[in-house]
C-alpha cells in the first residue's frame, strides 16, 4: 500500500503524490524535478552534480554521482511536495491505497466536493 497526498488549490486542478521511491527522480535528477515542478530543488540538484563534477577527484566521482541519484529517488517526491506548498498548495488529505486509481476513488468517495474540477494526477 502507498500513501498518497492530496494537493489542493483553488481553480487548479488536484494532484496526488505518491509516497514512495522515485525511478525518474533517481535515473533523470533535476530533469525530473523540472518535468514535476519542482524548479528550485532541480537547479540545486544540478549545481549539486555540477560541482561534483568539477570538484570530486576522478577515483570518487562515480560514487558521489550515484549517492546524489540515489538522494534523488528518495527525496525527489517530497521536494515536489515542499514546491507544491511554495507555491499555494494545501495537503489537506493522505490517502493509502495500492494504485493512484484507488486512491482517487477512496478520496472522492469521502470528499465529494473534490470532483467538481478537472483532475490531474502526478507525473512518473
Amino acid at each position: 500500500m502507498t500513501s498518497f497526498t492530496v494537493h489542493v488549490k483553488d481553480g487548479a486542478p488536484l494532484q496526488l503524490v505518491p509516497e514512495r521511491f522515485s525511478l525518474g527522480g533517481a535515473l533523470f535528477g533535476p530533469l525530473w524535478l523540472l518535468f514535476v515542478g519542482a524548479w528550485i530543488p532541480a537547479i540545486l540538484l544540478g549545481c549539486a552534480w555540477v560541482a561534483a563534477v568539477l570538484l570530486v577527484p576522478d577515483a570518487m566521482l562515480p560514487p558521489v554521482v550515484l549517492a546524489l541519484a540515489w538522494f534523488a529517488g528518495l527525496c525527489g517526491r517530497d521536494m515536489r511536495r515542499w514546491s507544491l506548498a511554495r507555491r499555494g498548495w494545501r495537503a489537506p488529505h493522505v490517502v493509502v491505497a495500492r494504485t493512484e486509481e484507488e486512491a482517487l476513488e477512496r478520496l472522492l468517495r469521502f470528499h465529494p466536493w473534490l470532483a467538481a474540477g478537472e483532475l490531474k494526477r502526478s507525473a512518473a
